[in-house]
């Protein structure tokens, strides 16, 4: 999820998505970095009954690796363009980049991870272009 600030408010927000896309069950844990907003949203979450009680923050840097790994394609491709210059810009890129992203792992229906030309017709009718 991107957010202009890495506050609690945005952490809160953050982890309500998160709860509600999983509805059908609540976390016994939640692992992430070192970042200072997360224990009062946690916490402020579980005084209003969002989270149960019972639910562990575990604070460690390494734990949410495979999370962290997720979005490591993003990075190489912003790093070199030097950043964006606003947060609208770089939400509309951010999106741009993760529909390719989904393409090319074959994540759209009909089309397979390795099937190239598949995805290259469907890229073409996305954007009207002669593929």
């Amino acid at each position: 999820m991107l957010s202009a600030k890495r506050d609690a408010r945005a952490a809160r927000r953050f982890f309500r998505r998160i709860l509600k896309a999983a509805s059908h069950s609540s976390p016994q844990v939640i692992n992430v970095d070192k970042n200072r907003a997360y224990s009062p949203a946690v916490e402020q979450l579980k005084e209003e009954g969002t989270l149960p009680n019972r639910t562990q923050l575990r604070q460690c840097k390494y734990l949410n690796n495979l999370i962290e790994q997720d979005y490591r394609f993003i990075k190489r491709r912003v790093n070199p363009g030097l950043g964006f210059f606003s947060f609208n810009t770089a939400g509309r890129t951010i999106k741009g980049y993760e529909a390719m992203h989904m393409v090319r792992k074959g994540q759209i229906e009909g089309v397979g991870k390795s099937d190239f030309e598949g995805q290259v017709r469907f890229v073409g009718s996305l954007f009207k272009v002669a593929a």
